[in-house]
């Protein structure tokens, strides 16, 4: 039948019973293509249009199609506004969907039910699968993120993959009533927009540069060099002087290519005159004090004439070296 045929292909092989039924199936039509192997049972009332294993949007579909009327919630609404890409936190075999608040869909093996009281005014139901809005579980992943840490990474990951902009997610915010973090995403964000594109951007930004008084440096600037494109992390400048700091992120760092960039871009800083390193994870989140000192100390050599500031968190033995020098 022509309309049975649209639904399956409109989403992905995948079926419910009522839907058959809707579209002139009777329920022994639709017992035959079961018993025939035709349509293979995913949950009670959901079937796909064969007998092999799930693809990820079947196995998306199926668990929308079981809780319906749903949409595909967190994470899993992530995957499917970006594709598989990289691995996500959680349990990938775990399908999440939200519901309407009150609505108590029956447990499904491997579907992770959600209730939301906004849940007609988040859910894009023009999408295949339905799912929820991109700035609100970009948002809502934040909110309920374990660690600051993990909060930032969503913030920083979905602007950085240019699928959002920090403007755009302050902008949806005012529209969300309840959000635990509602002022530290604000303020996370007014720094994203100033260019912090990853987790260890925004550590840098935060606990080694204003915790320790460095000046404030000019974020994912252009490089000068024309044969090299490209943006560098962090630039100093002073009269007569600039200090190019290079934030050496694993993810974006791991690669034999991305290396040889790096260095490449490394030369290019030389033949323009300007000073560039590299700093780590290790001495953002292990030594961020100490790495603090250290730039302090390196800016003073370039001609800054600012001073090193101890913040909370400055060890012992890093307090006696600069009060010793003071």
């Amino acid at each position: 039948m022509p309309e049975i045929e649209r639904v399956l292909q409109l989403q992905d092989g995948v079926i419910a019973r009522h839907q058959a039924i809707e579209a002139g199936l009777t329920e022994v039509e639709v017992a035959r293509l079961l018993r025939r192997r035709a349509w293979v049972a995913v949950h009670r009332g959901v079937y796909v249009n064969h007998t092999g294993s799930l693809t990820w949007r079947q196995s998306a579909w199926a668990a929308v199609l079981a809780c319906w009327p749903a949409a595909l919630d967190g994470w899993s609404a992530i995957r499917a506004h970006e594709g598989p890409g990289r691995q996500r936190p959680g349990n990938s075999d775990v399908i999440e969907v939200m519901v309407a608040h009150g609505r108590h869909p029956t447990p499904r093996a491997g579907v992770r039910v959600r209730q939301s009281r906004r849940f007609d005014d988040q859910v894009l139901w023009n999408l295949s699968p339905p799912r929820m809005h991109y700035d609100d579980t970009v948002l809502d992943l934040a909110d309920r993120a374990r660690r600051e840490l993990d909060a930032i990474a969503v913030l920083a990951d979905a602007c950085g993959g240019r699928r959002t902009t920090a403007a755009r997610l302050r902008s949806r915010m005012d529209l969300i009533p309840r959000l635990h973090r509602r002022r530290w995403l604000e303020q996370v964000l007014e720094d994203v927009a100033q260019g912090t594109c990853s987790v260890l951007e925004h550590r840098y930004l935060t606990h080694v540069e204003r915790a320790h008084g460095l000046p404030r440096g000019d974020r994912q600037d252009p490089a000068p060099a024309a044969a090299r494109r490209g943006l560098r992390d962090v630039v100093y400048r002073g009269p007569g002087w600039t200090q190019v700091v290079e934030l050496d992120g694993r993810l974006n760092h791991d690669s034999t290519a991305a290396r040889d960039r790096d260095l490449e871009r490394d030369l290019d800083a030389a033949l323009e005159r300007e000073h560039s390193i590299r700093v780590g994870h290790g001495q953002v989140f292990e030594r961020a004090c100490w790495t603090g000192l250290k730039l302090v100390e390196l800016l003073m050599m370039r001609g800054w004439r600012g001073r090193f500031q101890l913040c909370a968190d400055c060890p012992p033995g890093l307090r006696a070296r600069v009060e010793g020098v003071a």
